[in-house]
């Protein structure tokens, strides 16, 4: 299966309590780094989300943020201790008496006084437990929609190692015939300087300049790559991290195709290689 990193998902919850949004955001990054914004109230839900995440994704930056807007009946209201209050006046009118230049305390500053204001404790439990499983829908979208933008790059990875696979065996099929025009060349070379051919020389020189060129291990291991490439597309594991490697290795044996090349028709095959390679390895950094 082949799943990109880049992706985005959302979804919401509603209920008595008010309405529930999560959002999470996933890019490229070599490991899984999460990252979490959530209502305070929530906070002792991000391990268990971490977990969760570890499930689902293998790889990427994703950033998780949920909100809770809460119902006009679940508004918290405000309860006033009357008896605090009478008490913070009842001190500051007996302070003021004290004082030469008393100073009239107002309203405010009984309500700031603490002990007199407070908030009730809201039970968030209903809404803990819906966010729990709201998670749990988006991570799972999340996971859809990275499976849909992976398999959009499935043909291009095809037709991408469909043509390799016609370079290596063009290769391949016209090595016979360049060793061939190599021995002729040599040969010549020798007749115009007219000197008196040694068959054991030639035939040393033959084996030298074969070797040089020999390039049968290089498209021999070009063509396990891309078998390789093709059957790793098949897992369905996370496959960036092996496909990564594997653009690797084929980088080098294209490399080392050119570097060995005894024909213009091999080094323009070599560098078709390598420009097909490095589009398959920008969109690989985005596959987890």
């Amino acid at each position: 299966m082949i799943r990109s990193m880049t992706a985005f998902a959302r979804q919401d919850v509603q209920g008595d309590w008010g309405t529930l949004t999560c959002e999470i955001r996933a890019v490229n990054h070599r490991y899984l780094e999460p990252s979490f914004r959530l209502p305070e109230a929530f906070r002792d839900l991000e391990n268990r989300f971490r977990e969760e995440l570890r499930k689902q994704l293998k790889r990427g930056k994703v950033d998780v943020s949920m909100r809770l807007q809460s119902t006009d009946n679940v508004a918290q209201g405000f309860e006033i201790s009357e008896e605090m209050a009478q008490a913070v006046n009842e001190a500051a009118n007996h302070i003021n008496r004290m004082l030469d230049n008393p100073a009239h305390i107002n309203a405010l500053d009984i309500l700031r006084w603490p002990g007199v204001l407070s908030v009730p404790e809201q039970d968030y439990g209903p809404a803990k437990e819906a966010a729990t499983g709201l998670f749990e829908q988006t991570v799972a979208e999340l996971a859809s929609v990275r499976e849909r933008e992976g398999e959009r790059l499935r043909p291009l990875f095809e037709d991408r190692l469909k043509t390799m696979a016609e370079l290596v065996a063009e290769v391949r099929s016209r090595m016979p015939e360049l060793l061939e025009a190599q021995e002729r060349g040599l040969r010549d070379r020798f007749e115009k300087v007219r000197v008196e051919l040694d068959p054991d020389r030639v035939a040393q020189e033959m084996v030298m300049l074969a070797q040089k060129s020999d390039v049968a291990e290089e498209l021999d291991r070009l063509d396990a790559h891309i078998s390789e490439v093709a059957d790793t597309l098949k897992s369905e594991e996370a496959i960036g991290r092996r496909l990564d490697f594997l653009m690797q290795e084929l980088n080098r044996e294209a490399n080392t195709l050119s570097s060995k090349s005894i024909d213009a028709g091999v080094t323009r095959i070599a560098v078709d290689l390598k420009v097909l390679i490095e589009q398959l390895r920008e969109q690989v950094q985005n596959l987890e």
